[in-house]
């Protein structure tokens, strides 16, 4: 396997497009829809691929705090992951984290925190995976209950 960074260039964001559009079949997240062109740009992208082929990404980008100060002063840098994505065939083989610890070494001199945010609905498996398995610290919930 190959993780490595690469520029939101037509190839590119095709592919990420394709991938988001299999993530969106999925239905394994609250509200995922298929990303466009405009959702990609602008972003740091990191590919994990074997044998030529695109087996998961990871994109986001760094920011400076506001109004986050029970984690973070104001204005302090720091990278958001957008988006995790590995193919369900590639999945529980290390990609997941692979990514994750490349973009944090990549943003380490540029960033303080790297944060993100899930709507997944396998919520167990990802806090293991964000908190057990990458040492993430949990922040905030979002939580809902429909009334109808």
């Amino acid at each position: 396997m190959i993780i490595r960074e690469t520029t939101p260039d037509t190839d590119t964001i095709n592919t990420l497009i394709a991938l988001s559009k299999d993530w969106a079949a999925e239905n394994s997240c609250t509200g995922y829809r298929e990303n466009e062109v405009s959702d990609i740009e602008g972003n740091r992208i990191f590919l994990a691929e074997e044998d030529g082929s695109v087996i998961g990404y990871l994109f986001g980008k760094l920011s400076r705090s506001e109004k986050q100060t029970s984690v973070m002063p104001d204005n302090t840098p720091f990278f958001e992951v957008a988006e995790l994505y590995v193919v369900p065939s590639q999945r529980s083989k290390g990609v997941g984290s692979a990514l994750f610890h490349y973009a944090e070494n990549a943003v380490r001199s540029e960033a303080q925190f790297i944060l993100l945010s899930t709507a997944t609905k396998n919520w167990k498996a990802i806090l293991h995976f964000y908190l057990e398995e990458l040492g993430m610290t949990f922040w905030s919930a979002t939580l809902y209950r429909r009334l109808s």
